[in-house]
């Protein structure tokens, strides 16, 4: 048995309790979020305002944000598993 490894350990619980409902409605409100904040500077720009530095920092967020809706959708919470020797 290596260090640190217990005997028995429990498995990693999923995201939400494997509650597919609760996973799906804040995962799409995520992404929807995320798209209605990089709206805000995308409709500027269309407009042909240059992006400022606050432009670019409301995508970078928005982004993230979205980027959070898509690992709450795909949970990978528990899908690696561990390599024995």
């Amino acid at each position: 048995m290596t260090p640190g490894a217990e005997a028995g350990a429990a498995p990693p619980k999923p995201l939400f309790g494997g509650c597919w409902s609760c996973r799906v409605l804040s995962g799409v409100g995520l992404l929807l979020a995320g798209l209605w904040i990089y709206q805000g500077p995308r409709q500027s720009m269309k407009r042909g305002i240059p992006p400022s530095m606050g432009a670019i920092a409301q995508i970078t967020f928005a982004l993230s944000v979205a980027g959070w809706g898509v690992v709450i959708l795909v949970d990978p919470v528990g899908k690696q598993q561990r390599k024995l020797p």
